[in-house]
């Protein structure tokens, strides 16, 4: 039995990146923040199957800066592959807490190499990396050698992941790849980021349990894709020959003001009537044709993205649908 472990496990993308290796029969082994609160939703429906917790998936209270529990737990774990997922992620957010997002997302991508470097037995690695770490493109599409070009700090925390991964593989030898993931989204995304609050409002517009929603830039352009499509990359990037960079995308690029066009289609509302712009929530710096080249990981691991942003939006607001009605 193979044995995988996940950072940020209780995650969007660590909640369906666990289904789907116990799905492909690896022993899981997660690492979780301790926080005062224990509920995970995301994972729930395998805390309560016996047959999985504490069978084939196992959770450890680690924070990703605390890096002698961590070696320690590799060192009796001794997992083939490692699935760095953990970090401050909302982009927006990066803005106000600049210095813990680059603590955590960058300086924790470090110490994990660093961890890693010194085990006998080194698993392979993949850390998620972002297209937010191209900011302002020059050009479009993105593919593997697009020049850096962030312009939010949480952009430039995943730039110096991104970078250090590389370093480590050119280095020291590691088995280490980049997933640089352009957005993607499910009824699994947190309330905070825009695409989920875009789906819950057009539900609760729809059942009469909310009036309006506020946003911000509703020409910003973004490739949306579907993160367990996503997921599924992850898991082909370890298993291919060679440790490489590959961007995770659709390929497609689509406004904010599509997205809503498809959301609130999907319950048969114009969303012109119920949404409002105010400047409040427009980043400092906005990223700019952020666009995705798949065609890397598509030849190299014959993955393929399926369900594009209008689909992506009607499934999320018909989720929300059920789970409020």
């Amino acid at each position: 039995m193979r044995k995988a472990l996940i950072t940020g496990i209780s995650g969007q993308d660590g909640s369906y990146l666990t289904e789907l290796l116990l799905a492909k029969g690896y022993e899981v082994h997660g690492l979780v923040r301790r926080t005062s609160s224990t509920v995970r939703t995301r994972l729930e429906h395998l805390f309560s199957d016996p047959s999985i917790y504490n069978e084939t998936l196992f959770l450890h209270y680690a924070d990703i800066d605390d890096a002698t529990t961590i070696r320690r737990l590799l060192m009796r774990i001794q997992p083939q592959e490692v699935y760095h997922l953990a970090g401050q992620s909302h982009v927006g957010a990066s803005f106000e807490i600049p210095e813990s997002t680059c603590e955590f997302t960058a300086m924790g991508t470090l110490r994990l190499l660093e961890v890693l470097r010194d085990l006998p037995e080194r698993p392979r690695m993949m850390q998620i990396s972002s297209s937010e770490i191209f900011g302002r493109p020059a050009v479009a599409p993105q593919n593997e050698s697009t020049p850096l070009n962030p312009v939010s700090p949480y952009g430039v925390a995943k730039a110096f992941a991104t970078h250090m991964i590389r370093v480590y593989r050119d280095s020291f030898g590691f088995f280490a790849c980049n997933a640089i993931c352009f957005n993607h989204e499910s009824p699994r995304r947190g309330e905070s980021f825009v695409t989920r609050k875009i789906s819950l409002a057009a539900a609760r517009i729809k059942l009469g349990l909310q009036k309006s929603l506020t946003l911000g830039n509703l020409d910003a352009q973004r490739d949306w894709g579907y993160a367990p499509e996503y997921v599924d990359a992850f898991w082909r990037i370890l298993q291919h020959d060679t440790p490489d960079d590959y961007v995770i995308a659709t390929g497609q690029s689509h406004t904010l003001g599509d997205f809503l066009d498809a959301a609130f289609g999907a319950v048969d509302l114009n969303w012109q009537d119920y949404v409002r712009t105010d400047p409040k929530y427009m980043r400092p710096a906005e990223s700019h044709q952020l666009v995705g080249n798949p065609a890397h990981a598509i030849k190299t691991l014959d993955w393929h993205p399926h369900t594009k942003a209008p689909e992506l939006a009607a499934l999320m607001v018909e989720h929300d649908m059920a789970a409020l009605s």
